[in-house]
């Protein structure tokens, strides 16, 4: 990977964990119309495959739409064939990082101790997702790049706005947060505003801290 990838520009990812998708299409119009366009369905709904059909369908390249908690290559492989620009394990999976370079997908492979985290990105993984980020804490990152900054970290895993700052300012390349904007109470009762409100607030957090006024102290 060279240059800045669509995910650094973005800085933030959507991380949607929900037992019913039915209503995939409004919830990503709320999460468009907040300024999140980087958008993770999980596996942990058998849904999720058609869930990225048919957003990538509707919205095009509005948004990026990927798959999330893939256990292995052959959920990476089903998701790639469903539209899914980026795969996301939640731990160390070398065929995934394989099969993901074989189809040119870019891959966010969940990793914890540096030796992980090395690992994934020697066998080539775009990016590294620690997980889960509130055990490990921005202090963390900041230890992890100082031995490693070539590596792109993203935290996922209690992100919120309050410590969504420190990561990037201890060099995280982006955050992937998931309750703390897609809350299942507002997607159950169908309340768009919140959600909208909620990826507003995350999405203008990230724009604050990258800006000059906010340098990253690495």
């Amino acid at each position: 990977m060279t240059g800045q990838h669509w995910i650094e520009e973005a800085g933030l990812i959507a991380v949607i964990r929900l037992d019913d998708l039915s209503c995939a299409l409004q919830l990503t119009e709320a999460l468009l119309d907040g300024g999140v366009r980087v958008l993770e369905f999980t596996y942990t709904n058998r849904e999720a495959g058609r869930a990225i059909e048919t957003v990538r369908r509707e919205f095009g390249e509005a948004c990026h739409v990927g798959a999330g908690t893939v256990l292995d290559a052959e959920t990476a492989r089903q998701a790639m064939i469903a539209g899914a620009e980026f795969i996301v394990t939640p731990t160390l999976r070398l065929e995934t990082i394989e099969i993901c370079r074989r189809y040119s997908v870019t891959s966010l492979i969940g990793a914890f101790t540096p030796t992980e985290i090395l690992t994934a990105w020697e066998h080539g993984a775009d990016f590294i997702k620690v997980n889960p980020a509130s055990l490990a804490g921005p202090a963390y990152f900041k230890d992890v790049l100082a031995p490693l900054p070539q590596v792109k970290l993203i935290p996922s895993g209690g992100v919120t706005l309050e410590t969504g700052p420190e990561f990037l300012k201890a060099g995280a390349v982006a955050l992937a947060v998931g309750s703390h904007l897609i809350d299942k109470r507002a997607v159950a009762e169908r309340d768009w505003g919140t959600i909208r409100e909620r990826a507003r607030a995350f999405a203008e957090m990230v724009a604050r801290v990258r800006s000059p006024e906010h340098p990253v102290h690495l």
